[in-house]
């Protein structure tokens, strides 16, 4: 497949700040593409460009081949859910998902099929009659979701749609949103503030800072190879330390500590390691690897996700490791002495 959507030099200047700074970036056909980064960085501007609700500045936006220059956005291929979902209270479901539909004039035959196929789609069979007001979080979700696909957007536009439910429908709605995306293949663009969100769902993510994107990748590389130190501290948990000096491949921190790093080709100013990336062990030396001791100073339990807050070394630095779930680690306790590797693959290093 190719790619549905193009967007090139993309500029939205606003009075008093640039909220999206000269941005390419393309999405493949039938894809789950998430744009990632804290409020205020520009991402739903950016959304709204693409749906036409907002006039970029400069640059221009390919959907299928056509320039979308001067198009409005009722005459554009694409279909946008917001975090509100802005639903019709007075309407049940099926006058929700029809609603746009019948806009469009279409014969009331081709309405109740394509109606019916889609939220037998979205699980929602058997609910046409049901008001909106009395269903839960994640069927109002699938209700929007619903009455976007069934105008048979190219692509579908996801404002924050997670947003407003809670931690535990969140959950479940990402495995829905992604099964469902699968299923039907319409390209989804997605954006949101939580990493979370962005990592499970996506087939690409990308990074987005004060106008810009930062890095476009998988959520595996995004996670393993952050290439700035904000995707670093965005995606995923991290310890961070300030880099005093670096010589002959060691790392020396600001605290006094100091870990190998050979072959660094910049001047470093941060760390960053993975909680996970540390690992408990014996007195065995591996090849590769840095063995820092550390005294443990809070345990912090939180089922598989267990973790504990360590000193190291002689420092006042603390760093945060995963504990795996073995035996040998349930009678840590708080002022235990330990030694942890550190691979040298894992020492991530950045420039300010």
């Amino acid at each position: 497949m190719g790619n549905i959507l193009e967007v090139k030099n993309l500029v939205k200047n606003f009075p008093e700040f640039t909220a999206v700074d000269n941005i390419d970036f393309s999405v493949e056909e039938g894809g789950f593409f998430s744009i990632l980064g804290p409020s205020g960085c520009g991402k739903t501007t950016l959304l709204r460009m693409i749906s036409g609700f907002e006039k970029q500045s400069s640059g221009d936006i390919i959907i299928k081949g056509e320039s979308m220059h001067n198009i409005p956005p009722e005459k554009r291929p694409v279909n946008i859910v917001f975090q509100n979902l802005a639903l019709f209270p007075m309407m049940n479901v099926f006058e929700n998902v029809s609603f746009g539909l019948k806009r469009q004039k279409i014969n009331k035959a081709e309405v109740l099929k394509r109606v019916s196929e889609m939220l037998e789609r979205v699980g929602l069979c058997g609910y046409e009659k049901k008001n909106v007001t009395e269903l839960s979080g994640g069927q109002r979700q699938r209700v929007a979701i619903a009455r976007s696909l069934v105008l048979k957007p190219s692509i579908l536009l996801l404002d924050e749609p997670l947003g407003a439910l809670d931690r535990k429908l969140r959950e479940h709605m990402k495995i829905e949103l992604k099964l469902l995306q699968k299923e039907i293949g319409t390209t989804f663009i997605y954006i949101t503030h939580d990493q979370s969100e962005a990592l499970v769902m996506s087939d690409k993510v990308a990074v987005m800072n004060g106008g810009k994107f930062e890095q476009i990748d998988t959520p595996r590389e995004l996670y393993a190879n952050p290439k700035t130190s904000f995707v670093a501290s965005f995606v995923g948990e991290n310890n961070q330390f300030d880099i005093k000096s670096y010589e002959n491949g060691i790392l020396t921190m600001k605290s006094g500590w100091s870990i190998s790093k050979p072959n660094l080709e910049i001047n470093p100013t941060k760390l960053f390691i993975r909680p996970e990336a540390l690992v408990i062990n014996s007195s065995e030396n591996l090849k590769d690897t840095n063995n820092i001791q550390v005294t443990a100073k809070t345990i912090l339990f939180d089922g598989k996700d267990t973790k504990v807050s360590a000193i190291i070394g002689e420092s006042k630095d603390e760093v945060l490791i995963s504990l795996p779930q073995n035996a040998k680690l349930k009678d840590l306790k708080e002022g235990d002495k330990m030694q942890v590797s550190l691979h040298f693959d894992d020492v991530k290093c950045y420039e300010k």
